[in-house]
């Protein structure tokens, strides 16, 4: 059994967002001209990338950070970093604040970036790398971000699924790929990854247009980029832990703050009910402070979903953007068969959240999201449409164009 002085096992990074020490928290990335939105910037441009965590170990500690230039797939382009690195190849993180008149004491961490040390120079699939002591062999967080040099345009329309019989669960994404430059072998060179509200268990690829026409792709195909629509995400209000606002039961102060949410029910089978979300996103905000950064405590969140097990072999998950939709001892919840109930605790900072309940097979190794929360056509849901291209010759792909398109605005 490891104890409080035990040296930690060496770990390396994996091309994912992922926390790699169970003391970090509440991980944000996002471009600074919206907040929660996809960690997109422009090559050239003056966006930034407001990256962000806490250690809730409290003091100060020496980090650093690189980036690591990665191909459509997330994995690693084996590129040097001379070759898509200006200026330097890591820095340390200098900006960290205190937390302040919290029961759980914690320090902020943040990074704008691309910055003057720090700067991508060829576009692309990103991973940003967080270690301690300037030793990548103690990974902290690692984060995927995307950095687009537009060289073409997209045009994405969604509608009702065209299969008959998922008519009234699923919606489907048409769209054409506009390009004024040729491009030579669009099957070989150039891949379309389509997301729903940027959870990446929600991903679609495509490597061939259904048409090719003079100047543009047209990906139209019956059956492909059809997702479920599932439900609107269910969300709570932890703002303030002086009162109980959205969704919430019970809130208890002691060494810590517990808040249990009330009992959340099986959706699925439901009519759909119009609840206004925001597409599993979270923010960080507190009314009981001034600061939201370092005046937010963090609090044990209670989850219970009342519904029986939908197989016999496997595990029911919480997630939303607050935990990357990483399905992980964190995000898994205990079944009591005798009650036919799931519960689970997180520990997450004060702010509002989006979440839902998916169920992850371990004989078929699927995961359905729609078996707790229901599916329908009529969900509101944003598809972002990302385009990569590998130039004739050339050693990585570049992501050339990128659109997201919402429902809403049918």
């Amino acid at each position: 059994m490891a104890t409080a002085h035990s040296v930690p096992a060496r770990q390396a990074f994996t091309f994912e967002n992922k926390v790699y020490q169970p003391h970090i928290g509440t991980v944000q990335c996002y471009n600074l001209k919206k907040e929660q939105w996809i960690p997109l910037v422009v090559l050239g441009s003056d966006e930034k990338l407001l990256f962000s965590f806490d250690d809730l170990r409290g003091g100060s500690r020496i980090y650093w950070y690189t980036i690591e230039h990665c191909r459509s797939d997330w994995q690693s382009s084996g590129l040097s970093t001379t070759d898509y690195m200006e200026r330097l190849p890591e820095d340390r993180i200098t900006d960290y604040k205190y937390s302040f008149g919290t029961l759980q004491k914690y320090t902020s961490y943040a990074l704008a970036f691309p910055n003057e040390q720090v700067r991508p120079k060829i576009p692309g699939n990103y991973l940003l790398k967080v270690y301690e002591q300037g030793d990548q062999r103690k990974p902290v967080v690692s984060q995927r971000f995307y950095v687009l040099a537009p060289s073409v345009n997209i045009s994405a329309d969604v509608v009702a699924s065209p299969q008959v019989a998922l008519r009234q669960t699923n919606q489907k994404l048409n769209f054409t790929v506009f390009h004024s430059s040729p491009i030579q072998n669009p099957y070989a060179d150039l891949k379309v990854l389509v997301m729903q509200n940027g959870n990446p268990l929600a991903t679609k690829l495509n490597t061939r247009p259904q048409f090719i026409r003079q100047g543009s792709l047209v990906y139209t195909e019956m059956t492909s980029n059809d997702f479920p629509g599932l439900n609107e995400y269910r969300k709570f209000d932890i703002r303030s832990l002086r009162y109980k606002a959205e969704n919430v039961q019970q809130i208890v102060r002691d060494t810590g703050v517990r808040v249990r949410l009330f009992a959340d029910l099986k959706t699925a089978g439901d009519k759909y009910s119009n609840r206004i979300d925001e597409d599993g996103r979270f923010y960080i905000r507190n009314q009981d402070g001034r600061d939201d950064r370092t005046e937010s405590d963090y609090v044990n969140v209670s989850f219970t979903l009342n519904a029986v097990a939908p197989t016999g072999d496997g595990e029911a998950y919480v997630i939303g953007r607050f935990n990357n939709y990483r399905l992980d001892d964190e995000s898994r919840l205990t079944y009591d068969a005798s009650s036919k109930q799931f519960s689970g605790t997180m520990k997450l900072k004060q702010g509002l959240y989006d979440y839902r309940y998916v169920w992850a097979d371990k004989s078929t190794h699927m995961t359905d999201q729609a078996v707790f929360e229901g599916s329908f056509y009529e969900t509101g849901n944003t598809y972002q449409v990302f385009v990569y291209y590998r130039r004739p010759g050339s050693r990585w792909e570049e992501l050339i164009g990128f659109t997201e398109t919402d429902t809403r605005e049918r």
